[in-house]
């Protein structure tokens, strides 16, 4: 646990699975944005917004160390994820990376179960995260990417900057589109392996 210099706390959880999750992230070529295989993700992660109407998603790797959006669907203008990634980042001109201090996507991988937040402001855990005042986030969607290995790859999110009531119907979209990406990236490991 740290605090910020204002005094809030910020929770990131402990991830005693990273150097695991890392490694099967490299033996899948899911860590980094080598070529235009990527741009599944993204068609995804437009999937995802489609699905759920909000203005940005994410297909989210986390290694030990930073998340990586290999999938991100921002509004017009925004495709590239500058703005979102840049504030994210917390000013690095990375635009697909986060440190892991920031955003919600970490207590998924950890916690192994989907986490719905209609309001991020009604918990005094997730209230503080920078992502609130830096991006302006107000309600989180996510769920887990458990691989056929067992191991927590990241997560697909959807994420407003308004409070929204996800609902069981919220839940239950976001887990289904978790386990067709799970197929998809298990399809893609067998296609690289013939």
């Amino acid at each position: 646990m740290t605090s910020f210099a204002t005094g809030r706390m910020l929770l990131t959880p402990a991830d005693r699975h990273g150097p695991a999750r890392a490694a099967r992230l490299r033996r899948l070529d899911l860590g980094e944005r080598p070529d235009a295989s990527f741009d599944d993700f993204d068609a995804f992660a437009d999937r995802v917004a489609a699905a759920t109407a909000t203005p940005f998603s994410m297909v989210n790797f986390i290694d030990e160390n930073r998340q990586f959006f290999a999938g991100l669907h921002a509004p017009t203008g925004h495709r590239g994820g500058s703005d979102l990634g840049t504030a994210a980042a917390g000013g690095n001109r990375g635009g697909r990376y986060m440190t892991r201090d920031r955003g919600y996507c970490p207590h998924v991988v950890a916690r192994r179960k989907a986490l719905v937040l209609d309001d991020v402001c009604d918990y005094p855990r997730f209230a503080g995260n920078p992502v609130v005042d830096d991006i302006g986030i107000r309600s989180y969607l996510g769920a887990p990417l458990i691989d056929r290995t067992g191991i927590a790859l990241g997560t697909v999110c959807a994420v407003d900057t308004v409070p929204r009531p996800w609902g069981r119907a919220g839940l239950a979209t976001i887990k289904s589109l978790a386990q067709e990406l799970v197929l998809h990236i298990d399809h893609r490991e067998g296609r690289h392996h013939l």
